[in-house]
């Protein structure tokens, strides 16, 4: 078999692998942080976090297949760990900057939500107070 070949198997499943990997955990581990962004509403959560994995399901493995193929032939061992080391290596880099975007776009709906919920009063209003120096109308005036 061709060592070219060999390096594009290794390639394809350990960069399958790590993306369900990384799916996984962030899925796992994100559910509580997106019920707290969707103040609770588990069934939402549930739904966003599967729509997110599925996304990144989308990109990470459209990634690692477009990123496939190479330019060199690889003609010893030497080259298949030096082929791998840079294509697996570019994949990490590419599930961190998805996992980072990812965290930050929820962190800013957290915050949004935690400002929204800072500025209700924990109490309703019990009356009007007018300001003070303000005269009311007189009826028929």
């Amino acid at each position: 078999m061709d060592r070219t070949v060999i390096a594009y198997v290794i390639y394809l499943v350990v960069s399958i692998a790590l993306t369900v990997w990384v799916a996984r955990t962030l899925s796992r581990n994100g559910r509580v942080f997106l019920a707290d962004v969707l103040h609770g509403n588990e069934k939402l959560a549930d739904a966003v976090n599967h729509l997110l994995v599925v996304g990144f399901y989308l990109v990470n493995l459209g990634f690692v297949a477009l990123y496939l193929s190479g330019d060199e032939t690889i003609t010893d061992t030497r080259g298949i760990f030096e082929a791998l080391s840079t294509k697996l290596g570019v994949v990490l880099l590419v599930l961190g900057v998805m996992h980072l975007g990812n965290v930050y776009v929820l962190n800013k709906i957290r915050r949004r939500g935690m400002m929204e919920r800072e500025q209700v009063p924990p109490v309703p209003p019990q009356g009007w107070v007018p300001p003070q120096g303000w005269v009311a109308p007189t009826a028929g005036a």
